[in-house]
């Protein structure tokens, strides 16, 4: 059973002791391309997302480094790449990664157009139990019924609400054609969200990449835990 916890960013936490699980209810959804290896391109009207939310602006030096990539030949700017489908576009990070493959190589980090992942806000995400990068997740949406598991991919500004999820995420709770530079087809309405805490493996790059199948089935096992989908909607 789901119980008071904490108040983040003026919204309620509850939290399942016995589970080990918490849930937070939001309608502000905002959407994150990072990782997406076509999220941003020195030209400002290329990348999925809008450069601003790269920090990328003129002279090119300026940008933010937790989310393009330095150059490790050149520092002073974001890498782009070289060759491949998205040749000339920058390489946009995540919070969480896979050490198996170079800083330079977009498979390193979380493609928020395949991956459901929710962001936690660096504030949320430095309190004590809340979890870890690569925790399980379940989100419902409240209206539609649609639901999706996720795992928790990024870290975003501190004052940023909780509630900030990848374009996969969205589109799989009912989001068109979601557009993260508009917020345009995303969802509307409120969406439910339960955090596994710590249920990622001792190395969470390791489970991002799991099959699909496999996340699923994790997510199932801890569902389980807490009674099921209808115990996330409990007492709401």
């Amino acid at each position: 059973m789901f119980k008071e916890w904490m108040v983040h960013n003026g919204l309620n936490i509850s939290r399942d002791v016995q589970s080990d699980a918490y849930r937070f209810v939001a309608s502000d959804m905002r959407i994150d391309a990072d990782g997406a290896p076509n999220a941003y391109h020195p030209d400002p009207n290329r990348g999925l997302d809008d450069n601003r939310n790269a920090g990328y602006g003129h002279p090119r030096k300026r940008w933010w480094k937790n989310v393009l990539v330095p150059n490790p030949a050149d520092p002073d700017n974001a890498y782009v790449q070289p060759s491949g489908e998205y040749a000339g576009y920058f390489v946009s990070q995540t919070a969480l990664q896979d050490p198996d493959f170079p800083v330079t190589d977009p498979n390193r980090y979380v493609d928020a157009v395949r991956v459901p992942y929710i962001v936690f806000p660096a504030s949320f995400a430095g309190l004590s139990g809340t979890g870890r990068l690569g925790d399980f997740g379940y989100a419902i949406h409240r209206t539609s019924g649609l639901s999706s598991p996720f795992i928790v991919g990024d870290i975003g500004p501190s004052d940023e609400p909780l509630g900030e999820v990848s374009i996969a995420l969205a589109t799989a709770l009912g989001g068109v054609d979601v557009n993260p530079r508009t917020g345009a087809g995303k969802p509307s309405g409120e969406v439910v969200y339960v955090v596994f805490r710590f249920s990622s493996a001792d190395a969470p790059s390791k489970r991002w990449r799991l099959e699909r199948d496999a996340v699923h089935t994790a997510v199932e096992e801890n569902l389980s835990r807490i009674g099921g989908r209808a115990a996330c909607l409990a007492g709401l």
